[in-house]
């Protein structure tokens, strides 16, 4: 019989939680599929560590961990980081892209308004808003 310690147990309950978590809030259009499916790999592999001790014992001796705790904490925060790394280089992009898409409508509104042939619409966009 092969008993599992409290942190392994507590690092399957999360993953499974976690699991869960992810499907609503896909469910609920709050996050894109792209993302649900790092989500969940990367949830699968913590839980598949936190109920199999001996993956686990055979990983972390692998990798020359210690303590097999370790390992599952280990493949989470390398996740995380992956993920922050991942997220950020998307936000980066996205900014360069707006700041394009702004260039882009003042050039459009600066010939709009020298032709005189348009007139200036009623009420401004919502971006010029905030």
């Amino acid at each position: 019989m092969v008993f599992l310690s409290r942190t392994q147990v507590i690092a399957a309950i999360g993953a499974v939680l976690l699991v869960l978590y992810v499907l609503d809030l896909v469910r609920r259009r709050k996050l894109s599929e792209e993302y649900s499916l790092l989500w969940l790999i990367s949830t699968v592999v913590v839980a598949a560590l936190g109920f199999s001790t001996p993956l686990l014992v055979w990983v972390s001796r692998e990798l020359g961990i210690v303590q097999e705790n370790s390992t599952v904490f280990a493949f989470g925060l390398a996740f995380s980081l992956a993920m922050l790394l991942h997220l950020s280089v998307r936000l980066s992009r996205l900014g360069q892209e707006n700041q394009a898409l702004a260039r882009e409508l003042a050039l459009l509104r600066h010939d709009l308004e020298e032709s005189g042939s348009g007139r200036a619409p009623a009420a401004a966009p919502a971006a010029d808003r905030a």
